[in-house]
């Protein structure tokens, strides 16, 4: 039998061989845990990080609401270095819930996806 951590991985695996982060068009990766939600927008050409936020020391509120907070701090952060127009990499999680509101909250603060 298969576990959760098994299946979320050869998602995950499927996702990136067709999702690949340019210059041009870096990849937005979402990364969640069980208490935060971790943003990064990667150039895998270089494998360098352009932006990245995290919930990490962010004041107590619902899981959902810090998703959305962290999304709208990621899309700042890109438009500041000039990135408009990211791939989205969901890592392996369903487009559901925390990684759907980072994606939402990113798009209403200006990134194209």
């Amino acid at each position: 039998m298969i576990t959760k951590s098994e299946r979320r991985t050869k998602i995950k695996y499927r996702v990136r061989h067709k999702v690949s982060g340019t210059a041009a068009r870096p990849r937005m990766s979402v990364f969640r845990s069980n208490k935060q939600v971790y943003v990064q927008v990667i150039d895998d050409l270089t494998g360098k990080t352009l932006a990245a936020a995290s919930s990490l020391g962010m004041e107590k509120m619902p899981k959902r609401e810090q998703a959305v907070k962290v999304g709208e701090i990621v899309a700042k952060k890109a438009m500041e270095a000039g990135i408009t127009t990211v791939s989205f990499d969901r890592n392996g999680y369903l487009y559901h819930g925390r990684v759907k509101e980072v994606a939402d909250a990113a798009r209403n603060a200006g990134l194209n996806f």
